[in-house]
């Protein structure tokens, strides 16, 4: 199998395949739990999955850069298993035992109030299938060759940057949920919180321009131009649907909020200026 077209097909079918299971069984748990959240679990892990599994057709098939094809695998195993391993616990155990505030407000209700076909239609259906489609690069880089090595390493680079922003600043979130509520401040705006309200999703956004680069520019300008709506998606998905604008609409009515949200952007990060 030569046809680097062909094969890139034959990955997508396999990666979409491993979505529909991987989401479909997200979906079940859900039911089980009355819980919509637990697609975010699904989330980093599916990404994991379709890596690997895409690895394994690109060795079965004996195409692509083998070094790339496991840099590619590494880089995402440690994005998604780090996000699974933080939301495992909060996309259940948080909010008292409801629905996160983020998926009520999208669906009206947990899935026993809507009704489960509703929910997978909203949330499952459409985050399986950005997962697919922002998943490309990736997809696409453990199956081709990589004349472009230059935009591997800036690719590198730029996801480092993106992972430092997540893990760095959920660790800050974490440091101020731990102190007593009636001492700390009534908004965290330290550390990364001040040169973004949400550094998490913006470097989730910047782990996935990452990838790009390794995965879909390295391989060329056609794979590059086929895939670079991809990351600009994850990008939308993260700050416009179901990332921070959805979270802000909750976040908004809480008190020093508004005025916390005048002075520190949305999402792209800005050094912080006073009040």
């Amino acid at each position: 199998m030569n046809d680097p077209f062909v094969v890139c097909l034959v990955a997508a079918g396999v990666a979409l395949l491993t979505v529909v299971v991987s989401m479909g069984a997200a979906a079940v748990r859900a039911k089980q739990l009355d819980k919509v959240a637990v697609v975010d679990v699904a989330w980093g892990a599916g990404f994991v999955l379709v890596a690997v599994v895409g690895a394994v057709v690109g060795t079965i098939v004996d195409e692509g850069e083998v070094w790339r094809r496991w840099l590619l695998v590494v880089l995402v195993a440690l994005w998604g298993g780090r996000l699974f391993w933080h939301v495992r616990s909060r996309a259940i155990g948080e909010h008292g035992g409801k629905e996160d505030p983020r998926y009520a407000e999208m669906l009206g209700g947990a899935p026993s109030e809507v009704g489960m076909g509703t929910a997978v239609k909203r949330v499952f259906l459409v985050q399986g299938f950005a997962q697919w489609f922002v998943a490309l690069p990736v997809t696409a880089g453990v199956v081709l060759d990589a004349p472009w090595w230059p935009a591997v390493v800036v690719g590198v680079v730029v996801w480092a940057v993106g992972m430092f922003f997540e893990t760095v600043g959920d660790r800050q979130l974490a440091a101020y949920k731990a102190q007593p509520r009636e001492s700390r401040p009534k908004v965290m705006d330290q550390g990364l919180w001040a040169w973004t309200r949400h550094p998490n999703y913006f470097g989730d956004a910047a782990v996935w321009w990452g990838l790009w680069l390794v995965g879909g520019l390295a391989s060329g300008w056609v794979a590059g131009l086929a895939t670079v709506l991809c990351p600009i998606a994850m990008t939308l998905f993260l700050r416009n649907v179901t990332g921070a604008k959805l979270l802000e609409k909750t976040m908004m009515k809480r008190e020093g909020f508004p005025e916390y949200a005048e002075r520190v952007p949305m999402f792209f990060p800005r050094p912080p200026r006073r009040a």
